[in-house]
């Protein structure tokens, strides 16, 4: 119950844009009988938005007046809605009504203008009313002080006929304006470059009554209009456990041994490597254990399912069954011009519909080539596996590491490791005049693990853990060498002869040369 309700009054009713993510970001919707600005540049969608609105209210029984006071005619912006999808003719004039003020307010001046809009709003019974130039209402006022008045009388009229109302407005003037300090809220559209790539950004900036989701929120203009897509990182706050217990199988069992038993049920692990290393291998064994009580879901962008599939069925893990079952969804979004928001928003809503209880994201580089700038990677991956952890799902994340082989590791983001429970990690090492894969736990947060390093093989029966490293130093600097053995070591203070010292030497000039990690 709010503060009106416990008053005796009656809360405000919202009235909902049918913008796809908009309603969201406004915790809701537009207050009925509220004044809003909605401020851009031109070409930044105000008026695709407005008109867009006003279609989504007409299909609800409701009638919008739309009022422009530019030199665009109304015959040339009909024609370039047509092409959206939300545009339906039958609903003019009756829904949504136009009309045109630019003569009224040149020949009459405010005032004239204000009589036209107050009698077109009760004429119409309208819910929403749009204010298509709000510019050229600044510019015919003689001062300030007048065009504030405009726009107080304006809020008046507007909440005595609980008319929504938007004023559209290119806002030639610096960032102060006086008029943001009497309306219920303030919007802006932007078009924000980011090197070579130019992003649409919807900020709220001012709105009364209400929480709103703050920041700055990316936006496409579609065949079917505007379509928001809400930050993760103020979209998804809560940070809660979904109350799950027990390990979930990594789909090997030497690895399930590795880690105790199996990953922490509804944990995050960063799965780091370099390329070829096995890391989708390893991926997809993890979703060949999906099923009801576990549904599962890769979420990818460098192969698609077809490829996956085939992949898979190389090393003996069979995918398709799981897919026909229903027990698994294979999602792939190839990294061209994506936005970092809509995938985030697009896993997020994909683990929803299914409850996904096992999640393989392969790999991380696709979310890092969408990101307009490397900061916002860890504060995203935080919010997203935060949410998956509410949600209860099981994450594996591919990272790709740059370097092959070498001591040296290279996280592809930084911050991101603080944030995942567990990290194994796979590279490579030479050893024996080869180049083994190898394999080791690096975190496993609450729970003991094996710190053993392993190598493993892929091949027809899939990923197999070997026990090659035993005998062997240096592993982990790229250069593995054979352990002198006790039995080559002569005995403290016995006589040597100089062939044995020879090889005694040699080998302990190896180990200190090329064995040190």
């Amino acid at each position: 119950m709010n503060n009106k309700e416990l008053h005796g009054e009656s809360a405000l009713e919202r009235i909902a844009t049918g913008v796809p993510g908009l309603d969201e970001v406004l915790k809701g919707g537009f207050y009925e009988g509220a004044v809003y600005i909605v401020r851009g540049t031109p070409g930044a969608g105000k008026t695709i938005l407005a008109n867009q609105i006003c279609f989504h209210q007409a299909r609800q029984g409701k009638r919008a007046l739309f009022v422009t006071l530019l030199a665009e005619n109304h015959a040339r912006m009909l024609q370039h809605l047509e092409q959206m999808s939300f545009y339906d003719s039958h609903l003019i004039p009756k829904y949504v009504y136009y009309i045109s003020a630019f003569r009224v307010l040149e020949e009459n001046g405010l005032k004239g203008m204000m009589d036209l809009l107050r009698r077109e709003m009760k004429a119409h019974e309208a819910t929403i009313l749009i204010l298509d130039g709000l510019i050229a209402v600044e510019e015919t006022s003689t001062s300030d002080r007048e065009f504030r008045k405009f726009i107080h009388e304006l809020q008046a009229h507007a909440a005595a006929a609980g008319c929504c109302t938007l004023l559209l407005t290119n806002g030639r003037r610096g960032e102060y304006h006086p008029e943001h300090t009497m309306v219920d809220g303030l919007v802006t559209l932007e078009d924000v470059p980011y090197g070579k790539r130019r992003q649409r950004e919807l900020e709220v900036r001012k709105f009364r009554g209400s929480a709103s989701l703050r920041g700055r929120h990316p936006f496409q203009i579609t065949d079917d209009g505007l379509v928001v897509h809400p930050r993760p990182e103020s979209r998804f706050l809560r940070n809660t456990a979904s109350g799950n217990s027990g390990t979930i199988s990594t789909g090997v069992d030497q690895i399930d041994n590795m880690t105790g038993g199996g990953l922490l049920a509804d944990s995050s692990t960063l799965l780091l490597g370099p390329s070829g290393a096995g890391k989708t291998t390893l991926g997809t064994a993890f979703l060949q254990k999906s099923s009801k009580a576990e549904p599962g879901l890769h979420f990818g962008f460098y192969e698609s399912p077809e490829r996956l599939i085939g992949n898979a069925k190389l090393i003996g893990i069979d995918l398709q069954s799981r897919v026909d079952a229903g027990h698994l969804e294979i999602l792939w979004r190839p990294p061209v011009e994506r936005i970092l928001d809509s995938l985030g928003n697009e896993l997020i809503d994909a683990v929803r519909r299914r409850k996904v209880r096992r999640l393989f994201i392969d790999g991380w580089g696709g979310f890092a080539a969408a990101a307009e700038t490397a900061d916002r990677l860890s504060p995203f991956f935080a919010a997203i596996a935060n949410e998956l952890r509410s949600l209860g799902v099981t994450t594996i994340c591919a990272m790709e590491t740059a370097n092959l082989i070498g001591p040296d590791l290279h996280l592809p983001a930084e911050g991101v490791s603080a944030v995942a429970e567990n990290m194994i990690l796979l590279r490579y090492a030479e050893y024996q005049n080869q180049l083994r894969r190898m394999i080791s736990i690096m975190k496993v947060r609450g729970s003991g693990f094996d710190h053993t390093l392993r190598e493993f093989e892929i091949g027809a029966l899939g990923l197999h853990l070997l026990d090659s490293f035993k005998n062997a130093e240096g592993v982990l600097t790229g250069l593995g060498t054979e352990r002198a053995s006790n039995s080559s070591r002569p005995a403290k203070h016995a006589k040597k002869s100089s062939s044995v010292k020879k090889t005694a030497t040699g080998r302990r000039t190896n180990v200190r040369r090329r064995g040190k990690a």
